[in-house]
C-alpha cells in the first residue's frame, strides 16, 4: 500500500521524504514554517549579500542560470529590479522545444547579457540513452549540465557568485540539513547534483567514450573552485518562492506558455523547453508512484488554492499517462535520435516500474489499459 501525506497526496516512496507520526509529510512542514519567516529581514540580507559580491562595472555581478522557464525569466526580473549587472548562463536542453527558444529569446530582451553552451549532439544522445537504460532518466546529461555549465562559467568568466532559484530540498522536502544549506557548495552539488549514483568516470571505463567529449558534465577541479571562490545563493531562502506568482510575473514580463496544460501535468505554464521531459516524468511515476502533476497538485494544496480532495482527482486524470507526446511531438520523435523504437523503450519502462504500486493481473503481469498507462494500487490512505 501507498502511503500519502494527509495535508497533500504526495506518497511516501518520494525518495527523501518523511512523513511524520501526524501524517504529514515535510515538505508541507516546511510550507508551515515559511509562515514564521520576517521575510523584510531575509530581503534585507539579500542586499547584504549582493552588495558584497556588486562589481560596479569592473566584471557581472552574478551568474544566473537560466533555462527559459518561468523560475530562471524571474530570477533575472529580481535581478535587474535589484540593481545587479547579471551574466545569464544556459545550458541547451536535449530536446529543446520551439516554446522554450521563444522564452529564451525573451530573456536576453530583458536587456542581459547572455550566453548558452550547446553540448555536442553526439554525444549529448548517447548519454540520453545511456541514462535511460541504466538509471531509468533519459534527462540524466541535462540534469547534470545545468549545474556543471554556470560553475564552469563561474570559473572561466572569473565571476564568483551564483544566483539559483530554490533548494529542491526546501521546497520540495528532502533531509533536514540540506534544506538549511542556502549556500552553494561543491558537496551540495554532487549530492544534488541529478547523478543518480552514475559517475562521469563511469562513461569512459563502461561505454568508451572519451574523457574529452564529458567536459560540459564535470566541475572544475577544487583549485579552481578556489581560486575563483566560486559560491552562491537560493533566492528562494531570501524571497517567498511559488511557482504560480513566479510564472505571472514572468508572462507580465514576456514569457510564453503553452496553449493547454502540458501533457502529464496540470497547468500549462511549467516545463516548456525539452520535448524528453514527458518521458522523464513518467520513469518518476514508474518508480515511485507519482508525477509531475501531483508535484503541482501538493504545491497548491500546500497553498490553500486547492482542497486535497481536488488534488486527488486531478492526479487520478492527470498524472503518470503514457508519454505518447510532450508539448505535442510524438514519443517516435523523441526517441529518434537515441536509435529506439517504442517497444524498446516499453522495456525499458516495465524493467523500472515498481510492480509493488501498480494493479497486476492474476498471473502478476502490470494491468495496462488501451493507451498503456498503468494504475496504483491505492490513491489516497483509505
Amino acid at each position: 500500500m501507498l502511503k500519502y501525506c494527509v495535508r497533500c497526496v504526495m506518497p511516501h516512496t518520494k525518495p527523501d521524504l518523511h512523513i511524520d507520526e501526524e501524517g504529514i509529510c515535510n515538505a508541507c512542514r516546511s510550507i508551515e514554517k515559511r509562515k514564521e519567516v520576517d521575510w523584510d529581514q531575509r530581503h534585507q540580507e539579500l542586499l547584504t549579500v549582493l552588495e558584497k559580491y556588486r562589481k560596479n562595472g569592473t566584471n557581472w555581478d552574478c551568474i544566473v542560470p537560466v533555462s527559459g522557464g518561468k523560475d530562471s525569466t524571474y530570477q533575472v526580473i529580481r535581478m535587474l529590479q535589484l540593481g545587479l549587472n547579471p551574466l545569464c548562463v544556459t545550458s541547451t536542453t536535449c530536446d529543446l522545444s520551439e516554446i522554450g527558444r521563444k522564452n529564451i529569446e525573451n530573456i536576453k530582451k530583458l536587456g542581459v547579457d547572455y550566453v548558452e553552451f550547446s553540448p555536442n549532439p553526439l554525444v549529448r544522445a548517447k548519454l540520453n540513452k545511456i541514462g535511460l537504460v541504466e538509471v531509468g532518466d533519459i534527462s540524466w546529461p541535462e540534469h547534470v549540465g545545468i549545474f556543471t555549465i554556470p560553475v564552469r562559467a563561474a570559473v572561466q568568466y572569473n565571476v564568483p557568485f551564483i544566483v539559483w532559484g530554490e533548494n529542491p530540498q526546501n521546497e520540495y522536502g528532502g533531509p533536514a540539513a540540506a534544506s538549511d544549506n542556502n549556500t552553494l557548495t561543491r558537496r551540495w552539488l554532487e549530492e544534488f547534483g541529478g547523478l543518480l549514483g552514475m559517475r562521469v568516470a563511469d562513461l569512459t571505463e563502461s561505454y568508451g567514450i572519451e574523457a574529452r567529449h564529458l567536459l560540459p558534465y564535470q566541475y572544475p577541479s577544487d583549485e579552481e573552485l578556489q581560486r575563483v571562490g566560486v559560491t552562491g545563493l537560493f533566492l528562494g531562502h531570501y524571497l517567498p518562492w511559488d511557482g504560480l506568482s513566479n510564472a505571472l510575473i514572468a508572462q507580465a514580463n514576456g514569457f510564453v506558455t503553452f496553449d493547454q496544460p502540458v501533457e502529464g501535468s496540470m497547468v500549462n505554464y511549467e516545463n516548456l523547453d525539452n520535448h524528453q521531459t514527458g518521458i522523464h516524468d513518467y520513469f518518476k511515476y514508474l518508480k515511485f508512484g507519482f508525477s509531475r502533476a501531483t508535484d503541482i497538485a501538493c504545491l497548491h494544496v500546500r497553498r490553500n488554492r486547492i482542497t486535497r480532495q481536488d488534488a486527488i482527482e486531478i492526479v487520478k486524470t492527470r498524472d503518470g499517462k503514457f508519454p505518447w507526446t510532450y508539448l505535442g511531438k510524438p514519443i517516435e520523435k523523441i526517441l529518434e535520435p537515441l536509435d529506439m523504437s517504442v517497444d524498446e523503450f516499453i522495456k525499458i519502462c516495465d524493467k523500472f516500474t515498481n510492480k509493488k504500486i501498480f494493479k497486476k493481473d492474476a498471473s502478476g503481469s502490470l494491468i495496462k489499459d488501451k493507451y498503456g498507462n498503468l494504475e496504483k494500487i491505492n490513491y489516497d490512505n483509505a
